[in-house]
């Protein structure tokens, strides 16, 4: 079994990996298409009732008029059925590729369930990034949070970051998930869990919650912080362990 210095180490490369070979923040952006705002409600106007021309009740339709009520039936069909597939073509996707050259195997919500092979060791992870950074002022490069399992290396439930910024050497970074707070260590841009024993109950968190937090601050000495969504973790999770039969 490897030590956990040794692990945090081997998955320090796998995180310097993601920033080297990442696809990107268009491809695994989960942005949503903004909604219209309803049309405002106006009180209906009362009209008095036109009177039908007697001429106009005795005309029966003619095999032109027909025709063209006809046509114009399926015209109407195909536009709403064009519609339909517009807006389904609109809802942004997970990328084919993920973080690392990780294939993309199923995705859930805000995450994706991503999968590797190093060698001869399989790697496992569901994945996703912020909904929010702030202040939106700082420019930074694309963050990710993830849980991976490595069977060949004995590492399973592994809470990484990868923030985007070189983070202030042993400066304040936690996680905040519901109502509890985990510290974070800092290396170069990459934060694990300070205490890797929390691991399990900090994922038991994130399943019931629906946001993670993460503050820290940069090396420039910058306070920033990044907000995720947790729809759809305990779902990619179980996928993710599920693939590398852990």
């Amino acid at each position: 079994m490897t030590t956990a210095s040794l692990q945090r180490g081997i998955a320090a490369g796998i995180l310097s990996a993601v920033l080297v070979l990442g696809t990107g923040p268009a491809a695994l952006a989960q942005s949503r298409p903004a909604q219209k705002p309803p049309a405002a409600k106006t009180a209906p106007v009362k009209t008095a009732p036109a009177k039908p021309a007697a001429a106009a009740s005795k005309v029966k339709p003619t095999a032109t008029t027909s025709k063209a009520t006809s046509a114009a039936k399926p015209a109407a069909a195909a536009a709403a059925a064009g519609a339909g597939a517009a807006a389904i073509a609109a809802k942004p996707a997970q990328a084919a590729t993920g973080p690392g050259g990780a294939s993309l195997v199923t995705s859930y919500g805000d995450w994706g369930v991503y999968t590797a092979q190093a060698g001869r060791s399989k790697i496992c992870y569901a994945l996703s990034q912020p909904q929010d950074r702030l202040p939106k002022s700082v420019n930074r490069d694309p963050a990710y949070l993830f849980v991976s399992f490595r069977p060949a290396e004995n590492v399973k439930n592994e809470v990484a970051l990868v923030l985007g910024f070189a983070a202030k050497e042993n400066g304040p970074a936690e996680a905040a998930v519901g109502n509890t707070s985990y510290a974070l260590i800092t290396k170069a841009s990459n934060a694990w869990l300070k205490n890797p024993a929390e691991e399990g109950q900090a994922i038991a968190t994130m399943a019931r919650s629906g946001t993670m937090t993460v503050k820290m601050q940069s090396a420039r000495g910058s306070s920033l912080t990044d907000r995720y969504s947790l729809n759809g973790f305990s779902k990619a999770l179980e996928h993710a362990r599920k693939e590398c039969g852990v």
